[in-house]
Order: structure tokens, then C-alpha cells, then sequence
């Protein structure tokens, strides 16, 4: 369980850090015979700080408990 708490720990870091990621995506806007042409789209999906600080919690949580069994 420790090591799962240690790897909540630093997703929960990252997410507070970052704040979300992007990608870009290809879209095929028109495809006529021998023409085409496509457009990129830039998609950002956020992750809230919520998120991050319960991970950092619960991996605090289960490290701390482990950490009390030993």
C-alpha cells in the first residue's frame, strides 16, 4: 500500500503543478475526390485542484497507515 500511497502522492503533485493538459486533434473538414483539406483542433482538458490535493490526501493517508502496521 505504500507504494501506491508514494505514486498518489506525486499524481496529486503533478495535477496541482500543471493544472490540465492539451492535445491536438486532425480533423478532416473536406474530402472532394482528389481535394482535401483538414484543420487542427487544440483541445485542453482541466483537472481541477480538488482532485490533486484528495490524491495527495489519500496518499498521505495510506502511507501514514502503513507506515503504523509496520
Amino acid at each position: 500500500m505504500r507504494i501506491l500511497g508514494i505514486i498518489l502522492i506525486l499524481l496529486g503533485i503533478v495535477s496541482l503543478a500543471y493544472k490540465g493538459f492539451s492535445y491536438t486533434r486532425e480533423k478532416k473538414v473536406l474530402d472532394v475526390g482528389p481535394l482535401q483539406a483538414s484543420v487542427d483542433q487544440k483541445k485542453t482538458v482541466p483537472i481541477s485542484p480538488w482532485l490533486g490535493g484528495l490524491a495527495v490526501a489519500a496518499g498521505l493517508v495510506l502511507v501514514l497507515s502503513d507506515r503504523r502496521r509496520a
